[in-house]
């Protein structure tokens, strides 16, 4: 008896995207899927949570669980792949850290923090106000960062979750839309010529257009950069609504 399966799969018929997330991250996987194309699909995984991206004990740490990570990733028959992390992958060189995860798999790969500079130059900006909801010490870490890569960050702002240690990482996701766009309002300065929202736990799907609007500049955020980049890698150029300048023009 001949079998009746399709030649064709079911979901992500014009393609699959991997994505790495962290333990406590809940906002990722939802925003990318209320937004991918059609025909595009999504496929998890978690890792642990790393800290430390500085030391070499800390690097190696990372760099051992992304690489079980993304094979785990790849018998799904995914085009790309994101480790949707940004302070977890603020490395420099920014594509360091997503070649490594190439060489594992034979896949192009992207992370969060690179993704978020490769918008800014798709867009031709250099001037930045960011908001985040970390503490001090991450947001020094991530203004260290963007400048590295030829960012001037103008203004930052935090919420100062993660203060009192990484306890603290899953209110992220609970903080209320209208207060990240209150922060972002604060944040920003006239001079930015972006304002940058950091964090793939923080949602931002659904305030991208209204903050545009009212502060009249693009806004880059870690998901909605993110995705743009894996699709891109992904070879789908779909110019998406409601996802501001950067999916409108690049």
């Amino acid at each position: 008896m001949a079998n009746s399966f399709s030649a064709e799969t079911t979901y992500g018929q014009r393609a699959k995207l991997g994505l790495i997330v962290p333990p406590t991250n809940t906002v990722n996987e939802a925003e990318w899927n209320s937004a991918v194309p059609e025909g595009v699909s999504v496929h998890a995984a978690r890792m642990a949570l790393h800290t430390d991206t500085t030391s070499k004990e800390g690097k190696d740490a990372l760099h051992r669980d992304l690489a079980g990570a993304v094979r785990s990733l790849s018998p799904a028959g995914v085009a790309a792949i994101a480790y949707g992390c940004t302070a977890g992958s603020m490395i420099s060189p920014r594509h360091a850290l997503a070649e490594r995860m190439s060489a594992e798999v034979d896949l192009p790969c992207v992370t969060t923090a690179a993704a978020i500079v490769d918008a800014l130059e798709a867009l031709n900006l250099k001037l930045v106000s960011v908001a985040t909801p970390y503490d001090q010490r991450l947001n020094d870490h991530e203004v260290g960062f963007l400048n590295e890569q030829n960012i001037d960050v103008l203004a930052i702002e935090g919420l100062g979750l993660g203060a009192n240690g990484p306890s603290e990482y899953p209110l992220i996701h609970r903080v209320p839309k209208e207060r990240i766009i209150e922060l972002a309002i604060s944040v920003d300065k006239p001079d930015a010529e972006a304002l940058l929202i950091s964090c793939t736990d923080f949602p931002t799907f659904g305030i991208i257009e209204q903050l545009e609007d009212q502060l009249g500049k693009p806004v880059i955020t870690s998901n909605q950069a993110t995705m743009w980049a894996t699709l891109r890698a992904a070879g789908i150029q779909d110019n998406l609504k409601h996802l501001g300048q950067l999916f409108r023009d690049c």
